[in-house]
């Protein structure tokens, strides 16, 4: 059996940390941002965890598990 390849685009887009969860950027962070407001936009740098039902096919992706 050859090894599990990684999905390079799921790699691009997403991060493992070091407790285990995937953690993945926020949408609509990259134009019409002057309608945004300033604390909409702030709050679109920070990182979020990975919703539950997306897990298994993300790191399937990124060949953990």
């Amino acid at each position: 059996m050859p090894k599990m390849k990684t999905h390079r685009g799921t790699a691009k887009r997403f991060r493992v940390t070091g407790s285990g969860k995937i953690m993945r950027s926020k949408a609509y962070k990259s134009h019409i941002l002057t309608k945004k407001s300033p604390k909409r936009k702030r709050n679109f740098r920070h990182d979020t965890e990975l919703a539950k039902a997306d897990n298994k096919v993300v790191s399937r992706n990124l060949g953990l598990r």
